[in-house]
Order: C-alpha cells, then structure tokens, then sequence
C-alpha cells in the first residue's frame, strides 16, 4: 500500500525533525557565538561529571517511565505548558552552572518525558504498554550524538537499529525480574547507549547555561530551547511508529529513505 496523502506530508515532517535537528544551531543563534568551538574546550573533568549525571538520570527516568507512566501521565498536556516548566528549571541551570547540573537535569528531563508521552498518545501509542513506555526513552537517544558516530552512524533507523537490541533486552529483563535487580547487564547496556548520545545534547545545554553572560533569564531561554528540540524529535519518531502500524515497516523505511535522498540532493544542488 502506497504512502499518499496526509500520510505522505507527515512522512516528509519527520524526516526534516529526525534528520536534520540542530539544538546547537538554535543556541549559537540565540546567543550569537560559534559554540562549537566553546563546547570542544570542555575540560575532561567537566564532561564526565556531566556524563555521570546524565546516567543517574537515566536510571531515574527508567524507573519512572516503567513503574509510573501509565498513572502519572494519564491526562493531556500541552507542549507550551512543558516549555514554561522546563524554562523555569533552566533559569536555575543558567543562575548557577553546571553545579545545579544535579538538581536541574532530573527536574528539566522528567518534564520532556511527559511531554514526550503526550506526543506519543497523540499519534497512537498505547503507553500502557512497556514497549511504547521504553519507545518514549529512546527520545533522548535519538536527540543526541555520541562521540563516536560519522556520517554513516546517524542516520535515524541506524541509530534505531543500534538501540534496537539493547531496548528488546531491557523490556524482556524488566518483564521478567522488574528494576529490582541491581546492575543487570541489559539496563547496564541500554542505559550506556541512551547516555552516550543524549551525554552529548547536554554537554551543549549546560556549558552554555554556565557563559557568564547567559543568567538565569538566558538559562531558562536555553531550556525552552532544550525541550523544544526533544518535542520535535519525538513528533518524527511517533509519526514513524504510526506509519509502520499502518503500512508496515519496510514500506516506511523505503519510503522515508526516498525522502530524505531529495532533502540532500535538492540540499546539494542548493550549495553549487
């Protein structure tokens, strides 16, 4: 069955949020500096506490995402009403620097989750149920880079297909044992791979909450930000899912692969 329609546009929507989203171009452009270049001088240390704090987290968000997502987020909410809470977490980000890293990050994330699961429900997912649940975490994967990917490791069903293993894994362990089991290889292993990617999302976030001139109002800006990118990454994610329930997942990927081959063909052209 062919993909027409106002299936085919939402197709073409979230190839242009899987593929292309850019949460460091949305802060350079808010504070008019070539980040990049700031965030590569983060020193050693610095980076591994972010990443610690970024799997404690994680591990929080797991539980909360298996244990309480289908109690605690039973009622609709906006996405404007997650911006505003997730802007007022980040004023404190912004007054304080990555000190606050410990209290803001859970605060900040917990409310992406509800906001995640909300687009989730709005496109058809059941979030009663653990595979949905674990699909609402793999936002944070799919917003990210890890150090490690190049060209041809970042692609949206690639980086799918490298979490694929580590989430069936996971949801067969919880199923089985629940999160009682302390250190259990497939939540070790899933929650390395979430971290390694979405780590890098917020290395960005923090190091520029922490520019003197940022502030606290500046904070909560990059916060709004933050949330925003996280919103748009899990509208295309919940848009595929829904179109693989209707068509079938090999028809989708034919088809979102076809898509994205003119985005960077017309993209090509466009710089010649």
């Amino acid at each position: 069955m062919a993909i027409e329609g106002k299936d085919y546009e939402d197709l073409k929507q979230a190839v242009v949020r899987l593929e292309f989203p850019s949460f460091i171009s949305k802060i350079t452009h808010f504070i008019e500096k070539p980040v990049g270049k700031i965030i590569d001088r983060l020193p050693v240390q610095a980076s591994q506490n972010i990443q610690d704090a970024v799997k404690v987290t994680l591990k929080n968000l797991l539980t909360l995402t298996v244990k309480t997502m289908d109690k605690e987020f039973k009622r609709q909410a906006s996405t404007t009403t997650h911006k505003i809470a997730s802007g007022i977490s980040g004023a404190l980000g912004g007054a304080f620097g990555l000190p606050a890293l410990a209290v803001e990050l859970p605060i900040s994330t917990s409310i992406i989750l509800r906001s995640i699961a909300d687009i989730a429900r709005s496109e058809g997912e059941d979030i009663t149920k653990l595979q949905a649940r674990l699909a609402c975490l793999e936002v944070f994967a799919l917003g990210g880079k890890s150090d490690t990917d190049d060209g041809a490791e970042t692609g949206y069903f690639t980086v799918r297909a490298v979490l694929a293993k580590a989430v069936s894994d996971a949801a067969k362990h919880i199923a089985a044992k629940g999160l009682t089991e302390k250190g259990a290889p497939p939540i070790v292993r899933l929650i390395t791979q979430l971290a390694s990617r979405f780590g890098a999302v917020v290395s960005e976030k923090v190091f520029v909450q922490g520019v003197p001139v940022i502030g606290a109002l500046g904070g909560a800006t990059i916060n709004l930000l933050f949330v925003d990118h996280f919103q748009e990454v899990a509208r295309g994610h919940f848009i595929v899912r829904r179109l693989e329930r209707k068509y079938g997942k090999e028809e989708v990927k034919e088809e979102y692969i076809k898509i994205l081959s003119k985005y960077m063909k017309n993209s090509s052209e466009d710089k010649t």
